[in-house]
């Protein structure tokens, strides 16, 4: 979400609200208890080993536990992320040994014309569906999403693996916890 646009005629200057600048100085304070600066040593090191044992990069992984307010508890994947858009495309040895390692949810939503069957056999694979239709209203979005889910999951536990720019809308559209892009989470 950007910043809304402007009525017409208005220059675009600053705001001239009253309690603009309190309200800034509130949000700098409460950001600034986010990000961990007061945090004991300990939690900081038991975050740096789960981010590990994820696979992430304790920034990305610190950013997204700050703004869901929840520790990962999944991934899903979109096959264009696992590098799998045509019906013969196999999972890669390195990412199905990456996926085999991680001890949270590992959920695929695969495009057409990739096999929902192939992706069942796949022991990295926990639950695996039809991905939503590209630029799809949100609500058939977070359907399918929530099909592939399931009930138990939280959302705002689950980070979205992603390569397509429109896949970037799931978050928005399943609430979820955040978005991370293929080549960022492979260190491509």
């Amino acid at each position: 979400m950007g910043t809304p646009v402007p009525g017409v005629g208005h220059n675009g200057g600053p705001s001239m609200d009253t309690g603009v600048s309190y309200r800034r100085f509130i949000w700098k304070k409460a950001r600034k208890g986010l990000m961990g600066e007061t945090l004991p040593i300990e939690v900081i090191r038991s975050r740096v080993a789960r981010a590990k044992a994820l696979g992430l990069p304790y920034k990305s992984y610190a950013s997204i536990r700050a703004s869901s307010g929840r520790d990962v508890v999944g991934f899903l994947f979109s096959s264009n992320a696992l590098r799998l858009v045509r019906q013969a495309d196999r999972l890669s040895p390195l990412y199905a040994d990456r996926l085999a390692a991680f001890d949270v949810d590992r959920c695929v939503a695969a495009h057409r014309p990739v096999s929902l069957d192939m992706l069942a056999d796949l022991d990295c694979v926990d639950r695996a569906g039809a991905a939503p239709r590209a630029f799809a209203p949100w609500s058939a979005q977070r359907a399918a999403l929530s099909e592939i889910l399931g009930p138990r999951l939280p959302r705002d536990g689950v980070v979205l693996i992603s390569d397509a720019p429109f896949e970037a809308e799931w978050v928005e559209a399943a609430r979820l916890g955040g978005h991370l892009r293929a080549e960022h989470f492979w260190g491509a």
